[in-house]
């Protein structure tokens, strides 16, 4: 594993397992075969209703809680429920304290949200903050308000799309981009693309290992998901190898291809008014 320090010191590993669209079920024994596979990093977030399974598979898992980086991420339902959003969301992973918290969409009282969150990572709560679909205005103006800067902002990020703009800007504030498409939401056309079947042939790696290489060597942080054991260790087995200059500038010509998600306003009113019941996950 590699590891990333975040501009509060923080050092978060580079990779992780993401449970977005498993079913509870799902997310506890693919979190279980990630942490048997050496992952040290889990995400998931109160609307992917997969908290209490993350947390099942951590106990069960046995390993100890401060070799794990745990990340969740508050629903809008509950920007503006105070402290009884942290503790929450603490209560359903099982957990004392979670290493990054983030604001999952960048609708309703944000603002009020991240003065929640820095009051819990003052408490010791919360190990690092984090913004997840923010566009870049709306980042400025949380940093603008903030005591506590972002240590890490999640966005749709892959070679089709690498955000160079937005990583520019962040760079400035020692901000780290995760990427929550990293293979192009499985996109079989990406992982055919000639660069990265070739380079692949060359370093005995899959495409997707070489795109998850890429993304690593960019500094991003990268968080696949699958619910198949031989994926997930395959995912994160990429860090006996490394892309040459050369190949890097390669990839770098396949950006502004391709996006896969466009936050309409009529989504993000969607998701303003979705009020799912949290505790009732299984």
């Amino acid at each position: 594993m590699e590891y990333l320090e975040l501009n509060n010191g923080v050092k978060m590993p580079v990779e992780g397992l993401g449970t977005f669209l498993m079913s509870p079920a799902e997310a506890e024994t693919a979190s279980l075969a990630a942490l048997e596979a050496g992952y040290e990093h889990i995400d998931t977030a109160n609307a992917y209703m997969t908290e209490k399974a993350v947390g099942r598979a951590i106990a069960k898992s046995g390993v100890e809680r401060n070799k794990l980086f745990v990340s969740t991420k508050l629903w809008p339902s509950v920007y503006e429920a105070g402290d009884a959003a942290v503790d929450g969301t603490l209560a359903r992973l099982g957990l004392d304290y979670v290493d990054m918290l983030i604001l999952h969409q960048p609708v309703g009282n944000y603002l009020a949200a991240w003065r929640t969150m820095e009051k819990a990572y003052k408490e010791g709560k919360v190990r690092a903050l984090g913004l997840s679909n923010f566009p870049q205005d709306k980042i400025a103006e949380v940093i603008e308000h903030a005591e506590i800067k972002p240590q890490l902002v999640t966005v749709e990020c892959h070679p089709y799309f690498a955000q160079a703009g937005l990583r520019e800007y962040l760079s400035t504030y020692g901000i780290v981009i995760e990427a929550w498409y990293p293979l192009g939401h499985g996109d079989a056309a990406l992982q055919a693309e000639p660069v990265f079947v070739k380079i692949g042939e060359k370093y005995d790696k899959t495409p997707a290992q070489v795109i998850l290489r890429w993304h690593t060597q960019m500094g991003t942080s990268i968080i696949p998901g699958s619910k198949n054991p031989a994926h997930i260790a395959d995912n994160a087995d990429i860090f006996d190898f490394r892309l040459t200059d050369e190949e890097m500038s390669k990839i770098a010509k396949l950006d502004g291809t391709k996006k896969y998600y466009e936050a309409t306003e009529e989504a993000l009113a969607g998701y303003a008014a979705m009020k799912p019941d949290f505790d009732a996950q299984e």
